[in-house]
Parts: structure tokens; sequence; C-alpha cells
């Protein structure tokens, strides 16, 4: 693992922030760290960032401390943009880049590089108050990428971006995976979070309420969803033993139920009673699992 955390617990008075944790992140890989407001998810990562101290457990990056020494092998974007607005793009990207240990001319490599990648070649040399904040949004992400970090921390990196920039950020985010960089982010996005990793963690009022292989959570949660199109109204499954959730949808119903052998006995009670177009059994949503472990829905 790159990444460990050993009990960590963060304090502020009597209020617990983060509640004895626990996490392993393996070595590049896309972690995903979830929570509703006030869960702990920024707390932890300004402990891993050195920001803020612990008051308890220990942080490793490859079996050594993460301290202000080694800092330079972590690059950060926080939920709250901190560009310096009258700046103009390439000074303030050079400069952040030498605070990390950059050469002026390797730091004007990389920005060229990445300006083109993301299509923004032109606003080299504007002012980072002229440009949109989706564009504003990508050169924050360049200032935390442009030193080749081995850890990336991702505060809400896609919010506030139209469709396609989006596609362009996780895109990018791959591809730094598949260069060996380790990623944490958190993302209000659950489709996200489902599409693009592998492992996650959930949690609720500091606790760690679920985490480890996405695909065995979906399993050990248990619980199913079916989808069902059909002729005539399907109400009665409404109040059929074993459905946990009923939602009716143009052409049908989506269902959540206990377990797989519910949708057989579904299946054979509506077989010859009526004209069945869709009957499709899926695995549980994130959404779905972050709705019964947390209380709420995280939008």
């Amino acid at each position: 693992m790159s990444l460990f955390l050993s009990n960590v617990t963060k304090k502020f008075g009597e209020d617990i922030a983060v509640n004895e944790l626990n996490l392993e992140i393996p070595s590049q890989e896309l972690f995903g760290f979830l929570g509703g407001n006030g869960a702990g998810k920024t707390t932890t990562f300004r402990m891993i960032l050195g920001l803020i101290d612990q008051t308890e457990g220990d942080i490793t990056w490859k079996g050594k401390e993460l301290n202000y020494k080694n800092s330079d092998i972590i690059g950060y974007l926080p939920e709250e943009r901190g560009l310096y607005p009258k700046l103009k793009v390439k000074d303030q990207l050079i400069y952040l880049g030498k605070l990390r240990g950059m050469t002026k001319q390797a730091a004007s490599t990389e920005i060229d590089s990445w300006l083109d990648r993301f299509q923004i070649s032109h606003y080299l040399h504007k002012q980072v108050e002229e440009l949109s904040k989706g564009n504003q949004q990508k050169i924050q992400f360049i200032s935390a990428v442009l030193h080749r970090p081995e850890l990336l921390i991702l505060d809400e990196p896609f919010s506030g971006l139209d469709p396609i920039n989006v596609e362009m950020l996780k895109e990018a985010v791959l591809d730094l995976k598949e260069g060996g960089t380790t990623i944490v982010f958190s993302s209000h996005q659950m489709d996200h979070v489902e599409e693009m990793c592998e492992h996650l963690c959930i949690l609720r009022k500091g606790d760690a309420v679920v985490k480890g292989d996405l695909t065995e959570i979906k399993r050990s949660f248990g619980k199913k969803n079916l989808i069902i199109h059909a002729d005539q109204s399907l109400e009665l499954l409404q109040d059929y033993p074993g459905v946990v959730a009923y939602k009716q949808v143009i052409g049908g119903c989506e269902l959540q139920i206990e377990n797989e052998a519910v949708s057989q006995r579904i299946l054979e009670q509506l077989q010859g009673n009526l004209f069945i177009r869709k009957f499709e059994l899926e695995e549980p949503s994130l959404n779905d699992i972050f709705i019964e472990k947390v209380g709420e829905s995280y939008e």
C-alpha cells in the first residue's frame, strides 16, 4: 500500500471530526472518498497534507511519515479554489511550480503541454480573472499536477464543469493514474466514483461506515434493483413481500428488492398475466448504498 492511515483521529476541542480512521489506499489507484457535509473528508485531506496535525494515529506514505520535508510528492486540488486573479496564467503556474522545486524551464514545458491538452493555450498570458470559471478550474488542476506528484488529492474536481470539460478532466485523471500516480478524490457525482474507482470509503460524522473494494461492497449490500416495463399497471408490486422501495416510471416501475429470489417470485406472478417488455435485475447503485448507510442522498 502507498498511503496508510492508522487509527487517525482529529478532535477540535470536544468535537470529534474524524474518529479512529483506518485506511489502506493501494498504489497507482483511484480511491473514492465520500461523505455528506461535515463528514470529515476535508479534515482528513488536510491531515494527509500536513496542514493540520492529527490528534491521534499515524499517516504514512510507502512506510514513511508524511511531513513538510516530503510534501513535494503530493499534489492538491482544494474544493475552495485559490488562484491569484490578477496574475497571468503563465506567471502564476511557474511560481507555483517553483514552490514545488521545479525549474522555470521544466515548469514552462509542463505548462505548455497541459494548456495544449486542455485547449486553452491562448490563455497563457491572460490574467486568471479574465477566464471563465471552468477554465480557471483547469488552471487550478494544472497547478496541482504540474510537478508530477506521486500522490494526488482532488477535492470535488468536477464541480461546476460542463459535461465536455468533465470528460476532459476525467480523461486526464485516468491518464495520471495509468502513469503511476496514486489518486484520492471526493466527488458529489456518485456516477463518477462508481465509474472510476475500485476502492472507496464513505464517512459519516467522522466514522468510516463503508470501505473496501466497490465490487465486494455491492455484493455484500444484498439488495438489488429490479426494472420492469409492462403493458399494464404494476402498482400491485408496491406492497409485494420483499420489495423495499417502489418507484413508478414511464412504461413501468423501478423496485429495490431484498434479494434475487424476490425477483424470481415476481417474474412467476407476472408471467401469463401481462406482457413484459423489460425485466432487468441490477446491482445496487453507489447512491443506493450511500443513502442506506448515511441516511441521505449525496446531492
